[in-house]
């Protein structure tokens, strides 16, 4: 485990997202929270679009996003990695990978957050201050034992969210290595050395519409440059990071205690900001999970959202219902969002009014 000395300072929130679960959302935080419906229904869809800069202040406006949350969200992933660490596999051909995605993240946070990380090279020798985590760590470039971890490990240990790295072989995409400690029920150690297709397939009714086939056609022609984004979503009890199948016996009866009076703090929105990026040295694809939690008391604090959850969740497919982890919910979900629309007309797009 690195030696974390982390600093929270005046921005950072020291909470859990175990145990007592302290975790809360500030007023600023809900407010850029990504609502992922852009409409009063919800079916399935790729529904990817460049990952380009856009709204400053939002989720969108930096490569990676760093929050309130980013130091308690590092000590949990340290947490759980301690408890289990298959959370983080990568396969022997995959190391140039985490080379390229090392450099990848470096890069992106000491360019968009210079006031907490700091990256300068000379040649093959690298110096990099993760001030928030009170990290100082000097090593050489492709020179795996000049780090306390594998490249991809290192540096996954220090930015918020989850990823996997996909190999392109065979006219496919192949999860060969990844760091995934906030999953929404699905598990790294079961999926390593799966293609596109044996990933997805869990996923109701959309095997049916094609898009997989669509989605991978699209990704393998992605370039070096032009990352994409899609949002994903589903249903927490509790806020969670962790439901992984792994550690199902811990959190699966949570989602027997929601009553119609705690609907509110008990659900949580869960939505994943995936981003995809083209490495430049191997030419594989860097996947990056990001996940939001959005307590729906916070959420109907937004007009807006409040009517238009009401109406996904009320009229959204029974199999997806199931699939996002809410079926079992969804009556006393609706009843109580109901009381939060009032039936008026809701602006096209994801963003409050």
């Amino acid at each position: 485990m690195l030696d974390l000395k982390p600093d929270f300072g005046s921005f950072f929130k020291d909470e859990t997202f175990t145990g007592d679960f302290t975790f809360a959302n500030s007023p600023q935080s809900v407010r850029r929270f990504p609502f992922p419906f852009d409409r009063d229904d919800y079916m399935y869809s790729v529904n990817i679009e460049p990952h380009v800069s856009t709204r400053p202040g939002s989720v969108f406006e930096h490569a990676f996003d760093i929050d309130e949350h980013y130091v308690s969200e590092m000590r949990d992933r340290a947490r759980v990695l301690a408890r289990d660490p298959l959370r983080c596999q990568s396969l022997p051909h995959m190391e140039l990978a985490g080379w390229d995605l090392l450099e990848l993240l470096m890069e992106s946070l000491a360019r968009d957050y210079p006031q907490w990380f700091t990256l300068t090279r000379s040649g093959n020798d690298w110096h990099w201050v993760n001030k928030p985590l009170g990290i100082d760590q000097r090593f050489t470039f492709l020179d795996a034992s000049s780090l306390p971890y594998g490249p991809m490990e290192y540096i996954t240990r220090q930015v918020q969210g989850d990823f996997t790295l996909q190999d392109e072989r065979d006219q496919n995409l192949w999860v060969d290595a990844g760091m995934v400690t906030t999953q929404a029920d699905w598990s790294l150690d079961f999926d390593i050395g799966m293609n596109f297709f044996e990933w997805h397939a869990p996923v109701p009714l959309a095997h049916e519409k094609g898009i997989f086939e669509r989605a991978l056609k699209f990704l393998l022609r992605l370039q070096h440059g032009a990352p994409v984004r899609r949002f994903n979503w589903t249903m927490t009890v509790n806020p969670l990071l962790d439901t992984a199948p792994e550690t199902y016996p811990e959190w699966g009866a949570m989602r027997t205690t929601v009553t119609p009076q705690n609907v509110g703090e008990k659900l949580h929105l869960r939505v994943e900001l995936q981003s995809l990026f083209r490495l430049p040295r191997s030419n594989a694809i860097a996947f990056s999970i990001r996940a939001y939690l959005g307590r729906f008391d916070d959420l109907v604090t937004v007009p807006k959202w409040g009517r238009r959850l009401h109406r996904v969740v009320r009229d959204v497919h029974p199999d997806l219902a199931a699939y996002k982890g809410f079926l079992r919910n969804r009556d006393a979900m609706t009843d109580w969002l109901s009381h939060h629309d009032d039936g008026a007309p809701t602006s096209p797009g994801i963003w409050p009014d």
